[in-house]
């Protein structure tokens, strides 16, 4: 598998090592994962669908942060991502899958940013994201560009839990809309269709699940404050919290490396 810059041979990454072999999932990542849900309007939710979606079920916004430790394809390093999701339904010429639209991810390395973007599709950009403060049974979660804190979470009310299958959208795995601009044509894209990865990873197994209440604040934020990424904040921001619908925080270990994404057509 190649890469840019391509001159230098075959890339190394989540899918591909050294050697060009495939990386053993069985025992990792270790990844705790926060997600927090509400409820928000379906008018203003449908105005970050991309051709061919449509939304499915409640208009029920997932704000969930993932920190990675101990992954092999970055030799026992981690990183963190926050991203945002809801559910839809794609329908195309001949695909129609339901599941979990990732609007945005934020990530805090560069290596998965590119990958993600340019092999899988995800709609990833770069964000400071640091590990969570905990303090007397709260969590404070957040991220932030350069200095500008745009979103904090907060959960408190953290109990042990027992989760039960995924179900509905939730259960139809993640889909995404990979779109590449074309260089010299401005406005138009070499790319534009959407992708999906399937549910579930065989290997992964939960060591612990929690039922939470979370609090999901996202700041206002003006161009100057994020010259490349206000617009995306804003139009979050923009998305009125109508109900809580929870938190649930899940500790796992193992995974898979995402090779099963495919396009839809």
């Amino acid at each position: 598998m190649y890469r840019m810059p391509y001159g230098f041979g075959p890339s190394a990454g989540p899918r591909q090592g050294p050697d060009g072999r495939p990386f053993d999932w069985t025992n990792t990542p270790r990844k705790r994962s926060v997600a927090v849900s509400y409820l928000t309007d379906a008018a203003l939710l449908r105005n970050l669908l991309p051709p061919g979606f449509s939304l499915a079920d409640e208009p029920v916004v997932t704000i969930e942060l993932q920190y990675f430790t101990e992954l092999e394809w970055l030799a026992g390093r981690g990183y963190n991502t926050l991203g945002v999701k809801f559910p839809v339904t794609y329908r195309g010429t001949v695909d129609e899958v339901t599941g979990l639209f990732l609007a945005v991810l934020w990530e805090n390395l560069a290596d998965p940013i590119l990958t993600g973007r340019d092999e899988l599709g995800f709609a990833k950009l770069y964000a400071e994201i640091p590990e969570p403060r905990v303090f007397q049974g709260r969590e404070f979660h957040g991220a932030a560009w350069l200095g500008h804190r745009f979103i904090d979470i907060e959960l408190d009310a953290i109990e042990e839990a027992s989760l039960a299958p995924l179900s509905g959208p939730a259960a139809g795995g993640t889909l995404h809309y990979k779109y590449v601009p074309a260089t010299g044509q401005w406005g138009e894209a070499d790319i534009a269709y959407a992708c999906h990865t399937p549910p579930g990873a065989s290997q992964q197994r939960t060591i612990g699940a929690f039922h939470a209440k979370g609090r999901v604040t996202i700041h206002d934020t003006q161009w100057a404050d994020m010259p490349t990424q206000f617009h995306i904040v804003r139009a979050l921001a923009a998305l009125p919290i109508l109900e809580a619908r929870g938190a649930v925080i899940t500790e796992t270990r193992g995974g898979k490396d995402l090779s099963d994404q495919r396009r839809l057509t």
